[in-house]
């Protein structure tokens, strides 16, 4: 039997998969800091509904991996990014505010919490929209 290349079989995800990872790093290493903390943003957003679809639907496999990304988002990427020294009060609040959205998702993970997800990501839409209103020209002094 003939198997086309284009089935919707899961190895013919592949290069598409590929492809996507090449468009997401050349995103990457072409943006400058400001869209480089809205991607971070994004992908937490991102990461939220898709966990919040697979505990729905009963898979906790992608659910974790997930969780586990925008955990990464947020622990590598957000809080990473701050400047504890320079920034100074704001700067040592998010690392705390980051600290507890962490603390949260671990919970949504463990617990198959769906509540848990909607407060890490009501905690942090206020900052992705002040973050996107700021501007690229400011926020190059808001981190390192």
């Amino acid at each position: 039997m003939f198997s086309s290349p284009f089935s919707s079989a899961p190895a013919s995800r592949a290069p598409v998969n590929a492809y996507v990872r090449t468009g997401v790093e050349t995103r990457v290493t072409d943006a400058d800091p400001h869209t480089l903390v809205s991607m971070l943003f994004d992908g937490f957003f991102e990461s939220i509904a898709v966990a919040r679809g697979a505990m729905r639907c009963g898979d906790m496999a992608a659910k974790g991996r997930a969780i586990g990304r925008a955990v990464s988002l947020v622990d590598e990427g957000l809080r990473g990014a701050l400047d504890l020294q320079a920034g100074g009060a704001l700067a040592h609040d998010l690392h705390d505010l980051y600290a507890y959205v962490s603390m949260r998702l671990t919970r949504a993970n463990l617990k198959n919490d769906e509540s848990a997800l909607d407060e890490a990501a009501t905690l942090l839409q206020p900052l992705r929209e002040a973050w996107k209103s700021i501007g690229v020209a400011t926020a190059p002094a808001l981190i390192s």
